[in-house]
């Protein structure tokens, strides 16, 4: 088990449905990065932006993309994540990926689809939750309008680490501000929100706001509003064990079945 874990959140601008660019931009941004980190955290849909032209965009498992995070991850010891459209058994899916240092891949379809985009109509939604087991942390990765309904983070699985990619617009940006911090609080786990900057082919403008905070809703990150950013955050496991043990509010959380 290691006691610290190290995850670079990388707020970006996304050339819209260009997943080929948009793997030459992250690849530059990603080689700048000079410390050892454990993770890397990439935007939601990061090879698009959040486009409704699934067709235009998609791959599969073995595509170019999937090929891409396993040669980076490879090469600098280290995961990634992020999420993309990708096809399978003649369907859409928003799909978040983490890939460990070794290539093996886990996959998290996105639940809560953006109706008021139409996502619904477009992509397949997900059914299960996923728990990323690494290096001795427990991560529930989850995908932008995820954040809106708690029932579905609810920290039922004792995880140390709820993450959160995403498209999110400026004009609603306060409440991913606040709910990013809410999770935090309400589960006492750290929990991290990535998200993109920029304008997007529909021309939405997309502020950033990406942050982290710990499992008391202090923020740990040191992002700028709006600008394209990376930042190194280091987590402690010692800091979740404290304030669970001392305060306990988990073992007040109610029990429910999800349908």
């Amino acid at each position: 088990m290691q006691n610290e874990l190290k995850i670079a959140l990388i707020q970006s601008p996304l050339v819209w449905e260009n997943p080929e660019q948009n793997r030459i931009n992250f690849t530059d941004t990603i080689s700048a990065i000079q410390e050892p980190v454990d993770l890397i955290v990439l935007p939601e849909m990061f090879t698009s932006g959040f486009t409704m032209n699934a067709e235009q965009v998609a791959e599969t498992m073995s595509g170019e993309t999937v090929s891409w995070m396993q040669q980076l991850a490879r090469q600098r010891g280290t995961a990634i994540t992020g999420s993309l459209v990708i096809t399978e058994n003649d369907s859409f899916y928003n799909r978040l990926l983490f890939v460990f240092p070794d290539g093996k891949i886990l996959h998290y379809d996105k639940k809560h689809s953006f109706t008021l985009a139409g996502e619904h109509k477009v992509y397949q939604a997900g059914k299960h939750t996923l728990i990323v087991d690494y290096k001795g942390w427990k991560i529930k990765p989850l995908i932008c309008y995820d954040l809106r309904f708690p029932v579905w983070a609810r920290n039922t699985e004792d995880y140390d680490v709820l993450l959160y990619v995403a498209n999110w617009p400026k004009v609603r940006i306060s409440a991913w501000d606040t709910l990013l911090q809410a999770r935090a609080i309400e589960n006492m786990s750290y929990c991290i929100g990535v998200n993109r900057v920029g304008l997007d082919g529909n021309n939405y403008e997309y502020s950033g706001h990406s942050a982290a905070y710990d499992v008391l809703g202090n923020r740990l990150d040191d992002i700028p509003f709006g600008k394209e950013f990376v930042d190194i955050v280091t987590l402690d496991k010692d800091h979740i064990s404290k304030y669970r043990e001392k305060l306990g509010f988990l073992n007040d959380r109610d029990r429910f079945n999800l349908k």
